[in-house]
């Protein structure tokens, strides 16, 4: 039953967009032998100067989460990898105290460790490095809600505790 003045439909009404926006992100780390591949951001006008996942980016129109991963990382690491590969890591539900509605984010984040290619920076006017760090000793700066999901995984390994399936941050 839908509200008087209300047509039935199967979509919400164009008023609610305005109440709440969720931006939904997809991040892949690869990883190696106790080891992640991280990028050094500049030029992007979001955490600069931060080393960072080395393939992220928001869910495009019509695009699955999955596809979104694999796109991410032909686009910035020129590597292929299987949508099979992609493997869930966690969900990260973030948000930025006091900020605008825009800054409700899920971020999906994967890991992978088969892929084909030797991943390089593909957009260099958007990282301005790429190594290899190993878990024990992350580079400083990190994306901070980065780092709480790469916290996660290390203490994971470490304790041989599962990783949490949903993390948040922000609130």
């Amino acid at each position: 039953m839908t509200e008087a003045g209300d047509v039935g439909t199967d979509r919400y009404r164009e008023a609610d967009h305005d109440r709440f926006a969720l931006v939904p992100a997809a991040y892949v780390f690869f990883r190696r032998e106790g080891q992640v591949l991280l990028q050094l951001r500049q030029g992007t006008g979001y955490r600069d100067g931060y080393w960072a996942c080395a393939a992220a980016g928001h869910v495009e129109e019509g695009e699955s989460v999955i596809d979104t991963a694999v796109r991410e990382a032909h686009e910035e690491l020129g590597v292929v990898v299987a949508p099979e590969d992609v493997r869930p890591l966690t969900v990260l539900h973030r948000g930025e105290p006091g900020g605008p509605a825009i800054e409700q984010r899920v971020d999906f984040m994967f890991e992978v460790t088969r892929w084909t290619g030797t991943p390089s920076i593909q957009e260099p006017e958007k990282a301005a490095d790429l190594a290899w760090f190993p878990f024990v000793a992350l580079p400083e700066p990190l994306v901070p809600h980065e780092a709480v999901v790469l916290r996660a995984v290390h203490d994971a390994g470490r304790h041989g505790t599962e990783m949490p399936r949903l993390l948040t941050y922000g609130f």
